[in-house]
């Protein structure tokens, strides 16, 4: 069986302006990256046809730790469109080269679903998260300047700094680091630490600006600590914003790529949805509803997290509203939550997926309080058997949802037919109205517990002395109208990884809280979840190379 790597070189890949000119782009609106990348100005986002264009979110189960096919589904969905005649543009993020190199070893999609050039997407691709990268530690170059220096010093007490330094790359050693030391000339010696890319503030700036005017408003408004005097410190106050921006200047601009049946897909941003919000640009998937009629986008890991983020956070700062809900499953995905262990994902068993389906369930619930009845496509595996798959198709109509089969992975746009006729007909029935899960008037505490009883199924949420502190200084600064964006494992429901399926009677906890003022919502961060990851013990960069001639082995 070729692998994804291999089918991706083996495509026939178009020159970029072939792509841009199916969606009424001109070559003079191109910003090359080759022949196969460009960049799409943001003149062309036009919000009349964004009114009229449909917008299809795509989520999941809470996944194993393979995962479980959201963007594989994504691109085959927008295949599937294209193939029943509909004008569609898939909208996703950019990958990280934490997961590239650690568990997942690319993100690109897989099988006949890829977005390509694969290889330079799942690598540097444009630089925008080099970019991100440079202006974030730029930021933390400038406060560490201005403790050193006498000459516009603000007076930062060194303690109350929260700004982190960040790389894109999985590396626990860097999560609590000290700095500043060999002596006066190297700095105040304090303590520190990294986050990876996509958790950065900046990423998530980049996320929801509309504009470069936006943009640097926002990155203004980065809060950086305390004065010794308690006054609190701005990126704005240490000049920082306009130089930032300026290394963001490209980096704004979406993504104009093709899948592998030539279909165009545009790819911009790349937060995690465990740590971050979890979606791609406001500006990429406005970029998509004005070129396209339908636009199929996806959140990170489950419901739980990337499409409740979406919903909550996105749609509310950039006036979206999605018309359907794809949420994905797998077989083994559900014999996993009934109880399977991972040598045990490819067998057979309708007891594990009939106790797995109950995480299934939890999710469409959870859609259904948005106002969207989703569809659930079942991700096809060749270990799925008939009688596992006709058992959640049976259950799922139980809830009035239509469960259709994908076989983006080997067919391509061919085997999503089903899937985006099924999805058409819900969306032209009409009976999907998105409402958000909560007012963002409410208090930090009642916005936190309605998602943490709503959506996890918690019974309480309790805090930490220290998150209740930080309660006090949320609210102090003003921030507590603020949206809500919870770090939580993506394993589970819980806070907890290892339960799975559909947990009851358990409460969440709020280790503490970060809050990102300049991208716009509250972090609270639950149980053990850190913001820096770690490589697996086998990285997934151990079986990759290239040779002499240019060639690459090892993505997946």
């Amino acid at each position: 069986m070729l692998s994804d790597l291999d089918i991706a070189q083996a495509a026939e890949i178009k020159h970029i302006k072939t792509i841009a000119a199916k969606i009424g782009i001109t070559e003079d609106d191109l910003q090359y990256y080759g022949k196969n990348k460009a960049k799409l100005p943001l003149e062309l986002i036009d919000e009349d046809k964004i009114k009229k264009a449909k917008l299809i979110l795509v989520s999941a189960v809470n996944p194993t730790p393979a995962g479980e096919g959201k963007t594989t589904v994504s691109i085959g969905l927008n295949e599937g469109l294209n193939k029943i005649g509909k004008k569609a543009v898939v909208v996703l993020r950019e990958p990280s080269l934490g997961p590239v190199f650690g568990i997942k070893g690319g993100a690109a999609g897989g099988g006949y679903s890829q977005v390509i050039p694969m290889e330079d997407i799942n690598l540097h691709f444009t630089g925008d998260f080099a970019a991100i990268e440079k202006a974030n530690n730029l930021l933390a170059a400038l406060i560490d300047n201005n403790l050193q220096n006498k000459v516009g010093n603000l007076g930062i007490d060194p303690r109350t700094i929260k700004w982190k330094r960040v790389m894109d790359m999985n590396d626990r050693a860097l999560r609590q680091i000290t700095i500043g030391l060999g002596g006066t000339l190297n700095g105040i010696p304090r303590e520190d630490g990294f986050n990876i890319t996509p958790a950065s503030e900046v990423m998530a700036i980049l996320c929801m600006s509309k504009d470069i005017d936006d943009l640097k408003l926002r990155l203004g408004n980065i809060f950086v600590g305390y004065t010794f005097d308690k006054k609190p410190i701005y990126a704005r106050d240490l000049k920082a914003a306009g130089a930032m921006a300026l290394l963001l200047k490209d980096a704004i601009k979406p993504n104009l790529v093709q899948t592998l049946e030539g279909n165009p897909a545009i790819l911009h941003g790349g937060p995690f949805a465990n740590i971050a919000q979890g979606t791609n640009t406001i500006l990429a998937t406005k970029m998509g509803l004005s070129l396209g009629d339908y636009v199929v986008t996806e959140a990170g890991f489950g419901a739980d997290l990337g499409a409740e983020k979406f919903m909550d956070i996105k749609c509310g700062y950039g006036n979206l509203a999605p018309d359907a809900i794809v949420l994905v499953a797998t077989i083994r995905a559900l014999r996993h939550h009934g109880g399977a262990k991972k040598e045990e994902y490819n067998t057979a068993s309708i007891e594990r997926v009939s106790k797995g389906f109950e995480n299934l369930e939890k999710h469409i619930e959870n859609c259904k309080k948005f106002g969207i009845t989703p569809v659930v496509a079942i991700n096809y595996f060749p270990a799925d058997t008939e009688e596992e798959i006709n058992y959640v198709q049976a259950q799922c109509a139980k809830h009035g949802v239509k469960a259709v089969v994908s076989y983006g992975f080997a067919k391509g746009g061919e085997g999503t037919k089903e899937l985006a006729q099924t999805v058409c007909d819900v969306i032209e029935s009409g009976t999907n109205h998105f409402k958000p899960l909560y007012d963002w008037n409410l208090s930090v505490e009642e916005k936190i517990k309605t998602i943490a009883t709503e959506i996890y199924g918690a019974l309480d949420v309790e805090y930490s002395s220290k998150a209740r502190t930080q309660l006090k200084q949320i609210a102090s600064l003003g921030y507590d109208k603020l949206p809500i964006c919870m770090a939580k494992t993506q394993k589970s429901l819980s806070d907890k990884e290892s339960v799975v399926g559909r947990p009851t009677g358990f409460t969440i906890n709020v280790r503490e809280f970060e809050f990102a003022a300049g991208a716009g919502f509250i972090i609270p961060i639950l149980g053990d979840m850190m913001r820096m990851p770690g490589l697996p013990a086998i990285p997934a960069s151990e079986h990759m190379d290239i040779d002499n001639a240019g060639k690459i082995s090892g993505l997946s």
